[in-house]
């Protein structure tokens, strides 16, 4: 299985660019991982317009049997070991590629929320575009060494 994880924008900060490249490289010696930043370029100052223009880059780029994950804050909210549980069963269902969505600092389209299979939430609390993608990096690495048996998670 390949997951590809989508990030809206482009990836700013040098800490959050660092933190990717670190859980990435450890994702890597699990199951192949791709990244991919879609940028529209040069955008509209209204935020629905964004939410937009985003969304139809976002689709463009899904193939139609692609199971997609959508983070977002009033999504499902899961464990660590409960996210995990969910990667192994598309593991084991023979799933060719999972996908995970981040939307940009204004949020995702509905239609984006219309294609998603599952929609999660991180935590709760807000947290910027950016810093969600470190975050869902190490979740994910997370929940590899948990399905591994490995000692990274100390729960």
């Amino acid at each position: 299985m390949t997951i590809t994880v989508f990030f809206t924008g482009k990836t700013t900060d040098n800490y959050v660019k660092e933190g990717i490249a670190e859980y990435e490289k450890r994702i890597r010696r699990y199951l192949p991982l791709v990244i991919r930043e879609l940028s529209p370029g040069k955008t509209p100052k209204d935020r629905y317009a964004v939410k937009l223009l985003e969304g139809k880059l976002l689709l463009k780029s899904l193939d139609k049997k692609t199971f997609v994950i959508l983070l977002d804050e009033r999504g499902e909210r899961y464990t660590s070991v409960q996210f995990a549980g969910i990667l192994e069963k598309k593991m084991m269902e023979g799933n060719k590629d999972l996908v995970f969505i981040i939307g940009g600092a204004f949020g995702v389209s509905d239609e984006v929320y219309r294609r998603a299979d599952r929609v999660i939430s991180l935590s709760p609390m807000t947290f910027s575009h950016q810093v969600v993608r470190i975050l869902l990096m190490e979740q994910l690495y997370r929940a590899l060494t948990i399905i591994h048996g490995e000692p990274y998670h100390h729960a």
